[in-house]
């Protein structure tokens, strides 16, 4: 049954209303975030949820942006538990590959295929400021950027596509379903890479 329908601030409905898209999404996928369902879980009329976001392709892309900004601050703890110059490598991809595998990355696949392109950069920004500035010795900002792009792309496919690489690389398909090993060897190809445990 859902819950009775009242009138709340516009800031408190839209954060209901992305909650409420977010849960759809770990549930189902893009596929199950809709105007009505969403509107059904937060208690709002399709219309309602309509006069917040418009329509269910402008919903979706606010939905990528609060995905966005949970992989920001996700980074920014991460970052900002780096102490002394060393940087905890695994734990900034654990920590965006965790966002990626709550559907983030299979709707960002979604609507990038259907055209849908995001203006917005500088996402991983902080990342590549504060890796450049612990490699163990002076390189091009633009290589670091590279690494980190490379990193990124992996991390956003990996929980659509992942499992499928793996097995066609001849991966067991038991163990192709676990993205694990792979996060500990792109832990330890971009230490290596970035020159983050003195090798470079």
């Amino acid at each position: 049954m859902a819950p009775p329908r009242t009138r709340r601030p516009a800031e408190h409905a839209q954060q209901l209303i992305l909650q409420a898209a977010e849960e759809l999404l770990i549930d189902g996928g893009p596929a199950a975030v809709g105007v009505r369902a969403v509107a059904e879980r937060v208690g709002m009329t399709d219309a309602g949820v309509a006069h917040h976001f418009g329509s269910r392709q402008q919903l979706l892309v606010a939905l990528l942006r609060h995905g966005g900004r949970r992989i920001r601050e996700a980074v920014e703890a991460v970052v900002g538990a780096w102490v002394d110059d060393r940087a905890d490598v695994g734990a900034l991809i654990r920590a965006i590959a965790g966002v990626y595998g709550q559907g983030y990355a299979a709707l960002a696949v979604s609507l990038h295929a259907a055209g849908w392109r995001d203006s917005g950069t500088g996402m991983l920004e902080p990342v590549v400021q504060v890796l450049h500035t612990v490699r163990s010795r002076p390189r091009r900002l633009a290589d670091t950027r590279l690494a980190v792009a490379a990193l990124h792309q992996a991390l956003a496919l990996d929980s659509v596509y992942g499992a499928a690489f793996r097995r066609s690389a001849g991966i067991s398909e038991a163990t192709a379903d676990r993205p694990g090993p792979q996060l500990t060897w792109w832990t330890n190809t971009f230490r290596v890479t970035l020159g983050l445990d003195g090798t470079e």
